[in-house]
């Protein structure tokens, strides 16, 4: 039985199907697994790069605290200045101003600039390098002390004196300190190492503060703005500071977006792997019809090269016989044969050429066709055809018309035995024409159904299992139909089923 040939076929079919299955689920899952390791290192590293900043973010507010105590001090100390200036000038007082005066002379870092009415300076003390050698208080000073209201020095005979005074050096430097820490802190967030997309806004997220790892044009866009704050919300919690200068601020933040492409890895790998596997498989498929298609083509027009030669003897020997004074009495059915045979010659030359269709009688040549082989079969077979009446006219070639049916018709003998019924519908819908063949053979098991068309399957003892092919294939790719097994019941028989459109 050939059919073990194709049964081994399929299963190695699937075998190897199974086999590259297997392969490919275990690239996934390794990728998988990879891709998940990598996720959650990078995860472990934003909550670290978290930690590390909320840290930083407490060692900011302690530093804040101790500047703020520090700016206290600082304004205590110019007060106490002021009352020791105060109470040295004035006349009226008999206190003891030897305090006072230390007190005046220990200032080495507080700016103090005394000034009469006019502004003209009277005394300074601990002034920048740009600001020394002045003798008048003029507008750019007094923007420059104008941060503390100016103390008024009234001695109380007529002159007053004003005393100017602004944070002290130390308190300037550290200021200075504190705001590039400030600055530092922020690019860091927003500049971190792991790349984790970072928004800071204010303390009622009205205002963005800055921002890092996320799309500059993306990020005028306020909707794009709240989704991204709702997301980094739910998978952080955000960290809360305080800045000297901004006030309360809030830092959210999630992970990268690399490792939301990779959480995709594998999907888009699998649908990779399936293209590739799926344009490979048509590549394949094309390329071996292709092949086979030339195979049938050459061993087509080499047949019936063959048979001309032969026939064409033949034909000769016949016109001699003809000539004798007494001719032989089966002239006549050697001429029939070899028509046979010259029609078997045109069909295979047919193969493999640019298909020429041509008007034809569908009810003729079925009718001609079916009468031909009924003639050649034992008269236990019944044949029934059921054709409509009048003229049914369609393109197609008739040599490989007849072709088809015969092959049809032979399929079906073999199938039922020693004797059986034939019988063939023609059903015209409009748009299309169906040909019913039924048998009341052994039928077609399910499983061999979708096989029958394929080159060498066969279920006989012997046969090339190319009748069916060859049918597919004229119908298919000469005639534009459909073939197909309509039905089949094993042990009651099978209906093939020709569709041809009009």
């Amino acid at each position: 039985m050939k059919t073990n040939f194709y049964t081994n076929k399929k299963r190695w079919k699937w075998a190897l199907a199974v086999i590259a299955l297997l392969l490919i689920a275990a690239s996934l899952w390794y990728t998988n697994r990879l891709v998940k390791s990598i996720a959650e290192q990078e995860t472990r590293q934003v909550k670290m790069w978290a930690a590390a900043m909320e840290q930083q973010a407490l060692m900011m507010n302690s530093t804040e605290d101790f500047f703020n105590k520090v700016s206290e001090q600082e304004q205590l100390r110019v007060e106490l200045l002021a009352n020791a200036y105060r109470r040295i000038i004035d006349i009226s007082s008999n206190e003891n101003t030897a305090i006072y005066l230390a007190i005046i002379q220990n200032n080495i870092s507080i700016p103090l600039v005394l000034t009469d009415e006019e502004g003209s300076i009277m005394s300074s003390n601990n002034l920048p390098p740009e600001q020394e050698g002045k003798t008048t208080f003029d507008e750019e000073m007094k923007q420059a002390y104008s941060k503390f209201p100016p103390i008024k020095i009234d001695p109380g005979y007529g002159i007053v004196q004003w005393l100017y005074y602004n944070e002290s050096l130390n308190y300037t430097e550290l200021k200075a300190v504190l705001e590039g820490m400030i600055d530092r802190f922020m690019e860091e967030i927003t500049l971190n190492s792991v790349g984790a997309p970072v928004i800071i806004t204010n303390e009622d997220h009205s205002q963005i503060l800055g921002f890092g790892n996320l799309d500059s044009i993306q990020m005028q866009d306020t909707g794009f703005v709240r989704r991204q704050l709702e997301i980094m919300a739910d998978e952080n919690d955000p960290l809360q500071i305080e800045f000297m200068n901004t006030g309360k601020a809030t830092i959210f933040y999630r992970t990268s977006d690399l490792v939301e492409q990779m959480r995709y890895y594998p999907m888009i790998q699998f649908f990779v792997a399936a293209l590739f596997i799926l344009i490979a498989y048509l590549l394949f498929s094309y390329a071996r019809r292709s092949e086979q298609n030339q195979v049938w083509a050459g061993m087509a027009k080499e047949t019936a090269h063959q048979l001309g030669t032969p026939l064409s003897s033949l034909m000769g020997w016949i016109e001699l016989l003809k000539m004798q004074e007494e001719p032989f009495v089966g002239t006549h059915e050697m001429e029939k044969d070899i028509e046979r045979l010259q029609i078997v010659t045109d069909r295979f030359s047919k193969i493999g050429s640019v298909p020429m269709l041509e008007p034809t009688d569908v009810n003729f040549l079925i009718r001609d066709t079916m009468d031909y082989l009924q003639k050649r079969f034992s008269k236990k077979f019944e044949f029934e055809i059921n054709l409509p009446k009048g003229e049914l006219t369609m393109p197609l070639i008739p040599s490989l018309f007849r072709w088809v049916l015969e092959n049809l018709t032979k399929n079906a003998i073999d199938a039922m035995g020693d004797k059986g019924k034939i019988t063939l519908d023609l059903i015209d819908d409009g748009d299309h024409i169906h040909i019913d063949l039924s048998d009341t053979g052994k039928g077609i098991p399910k499983s061999q159904i979708k096989q029958v068309f394929n080159p060498g399957f066969t279920s006989k003892k012997r046969g090339w299992g190319l009748g069916l092919s060859l049918a597919k294939r004229i119908i298919e790719d000469y005639h534009k139909g459909k073939i197909f097994v309509k039905s089949s019941i094993v042990g009651e028989g099978t209906t093939f089923r020709i569709t041809l459109k009009k």
